[in-house]
Formats: C-alpha cells, sequence, structure tokens
C-alpha cells in the first residue's frame, strides 16, 4: 500500500484508527461512480483537525457507503497565523481569490464590504465549499474559515491587540514601500481592496492606524484577484512558511 492515497476527502467526522465512516450521498457518488473505487480501496481523509488518514473502502454503495480509517498518513499542519481580507468582487473571481488564498496558506479569509465594494452579500456556504475543494486538491490538512461578509469599518474598530494588518494599497503603485519595513510579528492580517480601490476617507483611516504597514506590489496598478495572489507570495516569501 502507499503512503498517501491519491484521491483525497474531506469529511465532518472525527478520524482516528478503526474509526468507521459513513458516507453521503455525493462522497459515495464521487468515489464510488465516478472515480470506480470498490471494496478495499484506499482513500485519503481529513476534516482539519486531526490530520490526514488512509482509509479503506468497507462498503461501496451506489448511494451510500463506508470507509475505515487505517494509520495517519500526514500530521495536522496549520498555516502562519495569517488572515485574508479582501472586497468581494465578481462571482468567479471571489471564487478564485479563496481557492488561491487557501492554497497559499492564509489561515482565516475575511470578505469586507468597503466604501466602493460592488457586492453587498456574498454565500458564506458556498465559499467555505471553495476553500474545502482547495485542500482537497493541494494536498493541505487545514481548512481555512470563510467568515460572512463584514463590514471593513466594524472589522478595523474590533481589530485584536497584536495582530499586524498590511494594506496593499494601490496608490503606492511604482513606491518603494515593502514588506522589509514591517515589524516583527506573529501574527498578520492582508488586506485586499475592490475594483474601483478605496475612498480617500479609507485609505486616511488605514494610514493613520498604528498596526498598518502600507505596501506596494509593484510599479502597476493590479486587479484585485491579482494583488490578492501577489500580497500573498510576498508575506509567505518573506515572514510566512516559504522561508
Amino acid at each position: 500500500m502507499s503512503d498517501r492515497p491519491k484521491i483525497r476527502l474531506y469529511v465532518d467526522h472525527a478520524l482516528q484508527a478503526g474509526q468507521t465512516v459513513d458516507l453521503s450521498r455525493d462522497q459515495a457518488n464521487y468515489l464510488f461512480n465516478v472515480m470506480r473505487l470498490g471494496q478495499g480501496a484506499e482513500v485519503a481523509l481529513f476534516n482539519g483537525r486531526d490530520g490526514e488518514w488512509r482509509a479503506l473502502v468497507a462498503e461501496a454503495g451506489k448511494r451510500g457507503g463506508s470507509l475505515v480509517c487505517d494509520v495517519q498518513t500526514a500530521p495536522l499542519t496549520p498555516p502562519p497565523d495569517l488572515w485574508l481580507l479582501f472586497a468581494p468582487i465578481k462571482k468567479a473571481r471571489t471564487d478564485f481569490i479563496v481557492e488561491k488564498a487557501t492554497e497559499m496558506g492564509a489561515a482565516r479569509i475575511i470578505p469586507v464590504q468597503t466604501d466602493f465594494t460592488n457586492a453587498e452579500r456574498i454565500r458564506q456556504d458556498r465559499l467555505q465549499a471553495h476553500a474545502i475543494e482547495a485542500t482537497e486538491q493541494c494536498g493541505g490538512t487545514f481548512v481555512p474559515e470563510v467568515s460572512d461578509l463584514q463590514r471593513l469599518d466594524r472589522v478595523l474598530a474590533d481589530w485584536p491587540e497584536g495582530r499586524g494588518l498590511i494594506f496593499a494599497d494601490e496608490g503606492l503603485a511604482g513606491a518603494e514601500a515593502s514588506l522589509a519595513a514591517a515589524p516583527r510579528r506573529q501574527s498578520w492580517a492582508i488586506l485586499i481592496g475592490p475594483e474601483g480601490g478605496f475612498s480617500e476617507a479609507e485609505r486616511a483611516r488605514l494610514r493613520g492606524l498604528p498596526f498598518v504597514t502600507p505596501i506596494a506590489l509593484g510599479p502597476r496598478i493590479l486587479r484585485a484577484d491579482t494583488a490578492a495572489v501577489a500580497a500573498l507570495t510576498l508575506f509567505q516569501a518573506s515572514l510566512g512558511d516559504w522561508v
């Protein structure tokens, strides 16, 4: 048997040696009809809490089935204590941000309503499902929480002590403002604005907060989804778990 099965599946169930995991109809359809697995086949299970476990198919049916955990194949590996705050944009591009933030190691994803945010609501459950799917694909064992939409001014008013905020300021495009000047902290967040950018009032408030570090993302103004990937890359390469 291989140490880590190729097919990975998220389950909302405790995982330990000998644990039986009953499958939903959708999960059974995926494993037995789509992937053509049969009794005795290996599946990697994770729940975001107990690491990854190799499980064997005990029962395989068209509408259900069960797996039995065998051995742990990877421990729970949390990412750095990094949040991503972003203003929702068009549906597919918002999905992209959540997927890439998960792959790149955000520990929490918080959609925020800014002055120029176009979206007034999101489907939190759908975005959380995208985070789970991204974790399945990238081999991770930790699933970031995707929060419901929150107003940026309220998030800033209740900001936790000790957490720094990296503000990707489109007004600094082309300027020399990098993470090199950021103070050393254990807890961070990145803030990405909407398609229309931040309002002048928001920029002034952010620049006046002691926990905020404004940065530039190169010489050009980036689209919001591109900016999220660029900022996460810069962080992970200088302050995160790519170092």
